[in-house]
């Protein structure tokens, strides 16, 4: 089991961005040292009184501090920006991690929100799937072009490539009424959030269904559990097998999001002594 953790970079306006920004770099540079497997972080765009940064810049400005543990995005609201500048910038991610990328995605949650910035709000999960059937043309083509409802482009280059062929994973971060049914059909995983293991059983075994019914490999599927177990390290250590049993691959611990940049270390420590 694969044991990862998330942290939403919070960089209130009333800091300078550059000493936060150090401060949640040091927390995944220490995790690295500590034996996490994974580190994601989360995105809000347009919160007036904190900055929360794209998840796939502050990917990047982790790249040069890291070796072995992989990084994500959890999630990237996919539909906010146009795909030819996504794809552009996710491909770059993964250069840069050297095919340690990540990439879970959502659709967006905040109807006001999406709308700013452009997004066909009842429509987002459709809206989404498009971006990424676009996105993975660039990503696997020498020369792709691309014609759907959302998006359109005549043949371009897209460079340079995704380490990881035909891209990086994709990730759908979802609980929605329909999230399985996405997965089945056009995403490499799932990582919903906050899932007791009984509940994730139980949608694995209707995930199971849904990609017979579509003719797609469960077993291709990457699973992924976030959350939090509570007690000493035995009963985490048993709360984490369960998810294992359950079908999950990878276990990711959410640190508390009332804590202060400052105080990353001491958590991510104490909280590998519990996990890893």
């Amino acid at each position: 089991m694969k044991l990862g953790f998330f942290i939403m970079p919070v960089h209130p306006l009333t800091r300078p961005y550059a000493e936060t920004l150090r401060e949640d770099r040091e927390a995944f540079v220490l995790a690295d040292k500590l034996g996490y497997s994974e580190g994601y972080c989360g995105e809000h765009l347009t919160d007036l009184a904190e900055n929360i940064p794209s998840s796939l810049m502050f990917c990047a400005s982790l790249a040069g501090f890291t070796s072995q543990i992989k990084l994500g995005t959890a999630v990237a609201n996919l539909p906010f920006c146009h795909p030819l500048l996504v794809a552009a910038h996710a491909a770059l991610v993964d250069n840069l991690l050297e095919g340690r990328f990540l990439f879970g995605i959502g659709a967006g949650w905040l109807r006001e929100e999406s709308e700013l910035l452009g997004v066909d709000f009842p429509r987002r999960w459709t809206q989404t799937a498009e971006f990424i059937a676009a996105m993975r043309e660039l990503w696997s083509k020498d020369e792709a072009s691309f014609e759907g409802k959302y998006v359109k482009f005549t043949p371009v280059k897209c460079n340079p490539k995704p380490i990881q062929q035909p891209g990086p994973p994709v990730l759908i971060g979802s609980l929605d009424k329909n999230a399985l049914k996405r997965v089945a059909k056009w995403a490499d995983g799932w990582c919903p959030i906050g899932v007791p293991h009984g509940y994730l059983k139980n949608k694995l075994d209707e995930l199971r269904r849904e990609c017979d019914a579509v003719g797609s490999n469960f077993a291709r599927l990457d699973i992924t559990a976030m959350g939090f177990v509570q007690g000493d390290r035995s009963a985490v250590q048993s709360g984490v097998e369960q998810y294992a049993k359950a079908g999950a691959h990878r276990f990711v611990i959410g640190v508390p999001s009332q804590l202060k940049p400052d105080q990353y270390e001491a958590e991510l420590t104490r909280l590998a002594s519990l996990y890893i």
